[in-house]
């Protein structure tokens, strides 16, 4: 067998399609350069944004969450009749977007929900850490679909980004796409545990580039969970990849989204880095529970504990 040692060199040195994706962007990020502009952006138009209105529109981005190891088949069946009754109480108000649920809960959540327009979320892919076979995830993600699953939210393997092993990242991702078909894959990054700006903008382009529908900070299980700086930069990269492939990414923030004002910010860096066109629940979610009763309080003026 014929063995150029010269041509097979040249191959080993050309970039990679990852690479070469990532070479259409700026990744070369400075972290104190990045908290700046967002601290600048958040005081500049976070008061105009503090109205009643968005409030309300926030409460509808909700993915209203319950991940716990106490979660049974009657817990679960409980949190989601409050979604249906909230039609009755509240008819005047749009409900909660969806309900996220581990995927053997998936159809529980189907055979109760009887409201419209609530999709129904699963973590899947060995969340929350992702630290599992392929093969696994690839038929957890196909069994929660089956049981009824509308959206699917994973979470990249860390490990392969940080070592450089993109392929192994996004071949991944483009799998379980491929299962999910015409149903929301969901990636989250873990943002926390990727460290940097610069490695934030990289993981949320090859996430998009691998057909993420969305791209998502965090899975609330490591600290620091969703950050505004993390959030900033995923919006960057969901509108460089717009303006670059014409393809519209969707943006959640989840893990540590503790009071009103903090899904104001986020809101805020939505609005202002993506535009009015991202301001739909198609396009923007907010991953968390704690914030459905606080948001509710503040919409009807009362304290109110109905989730």
């Amino acid at each position: 067998m014929d063995y150029n040692y010269d041509d097979n060199q040249e191959n080993l040195n050309q970039p990679s399609k990852y690479d070469m994706a990532l070479g259409k962007y700026n990744t070369d990020l400075n972290d104190g350069e990045i908290a700046g502009k967002t601290a600048h952006l958040v005081e500049k138009c976070l008061q105009e944004n503090d109205t009643l209105e968005v409030r309300k529109f926030l409460f509808n981005c909700i993915d209203l969450t319950t991940l716990k190891c106490t979660d049974s088949e009657d817990s679960v069946m409980r949190f989601t009749e409050r979604v249906n009754d909230f039609v009755d109480k509240y008819p005047d108000l749009k409900n909660v977007a969806a309900i996220c649920v581990y995927p053997n809960m998936a159809e529980i959540v189907n055979d109760t929900l009887e409201a419209d327009d609530v999709k129904i979320a699963c973590v899947s892919g060995g969340f929350p850490s992702s630290q599992t076979f392929t093969e696994v995830k690839v038929a957890e993600t196909a069994m929660a679909i089956h049981a009824g699953a509308d959206e699917i939210d994973i979470v990249i393997p860390v490990g392969k980004f940080l070592s450089g092993d993109y392929e192994g990242m996004c071949d991944e991702i483009e799998e379980l796409k491929e299962v999910c078909g015409d149903k929301h894959l969901k990636v989250i990054l873990e943002t926390g545990a990727l460290g940097t700006a610069q490695n934030i903008k990289k993981a949320s382009i090859l996430a998009m580039y691998s057909g993420a529908d969305f791209i998502k900070t965090s899975t609330g299980k490591e600290k620091p969970a969703a950050t505004p700086e993390a959030a900033y930069v995923m919006c960057q990269a969901i509108k460089e990849y717009f303006l670059e492939t014409g393809r519209k990414v969707g943006f959640k923030p989840a893990g540590g989204i503790n009071t009103v004002r903090d899904a104001l910010v986020y809101y805020t860096i939505v609005k202002e880095v993506l535009g009015k066109e991202w301001l739909n629940n198609g396009l923007f979610r907010l991953g968390t529970s704690r914030l459905a009763n606080l948001l509710l309080s503040e919409i009807v003026g009362a304290e109110t504990k109905f989730f």
